[in-house]
């Protein structure tokens, strides 16, 4: 069901499928949000202020939602290249 054109990365808006692409444009924005607010855990880590506690929670939230995600893909057999869309002159995404 992968819904981006294998030509130009971009989603497929074809109204017979258009629920495919809805669920590809949403999980391409879920996925967008999970590295951000990665990279943004990361630097609170590497800065030194968190507890060992906070920072285990943190992990531990961090690869559930990895695991969702994962599972949400399988769900509409998405992979990793599919949520990575073609903004044209602005390049990929991710």
């Amino acid at each position: 069901m992968q819904q981006a054109n294998q030509n130009t990365g971009r989603i497929n808006l074809d109204p017979d499928n258009a629920e495919d692409g809805l669920a590809q444009l949403v999980l391409t924005v879920i996925e967008l949000l999970r590295q951000i607010v990665e990279r943004h855990a990361m630097r609170r880590v590497e800065g030194g202020n968190l507890t060992e506690e906070q920072i285990e929670d943190l992990g531990v939230a961090l690869m559930n939602l990895e695991e969702k995600m994962e599972e949400l893909k399988n769900i509409f057999g998405l992979d990793a290249e599919d949520l990575n869309i073609d903004l044209g002159p602005l390049g990929k995404l991710m």
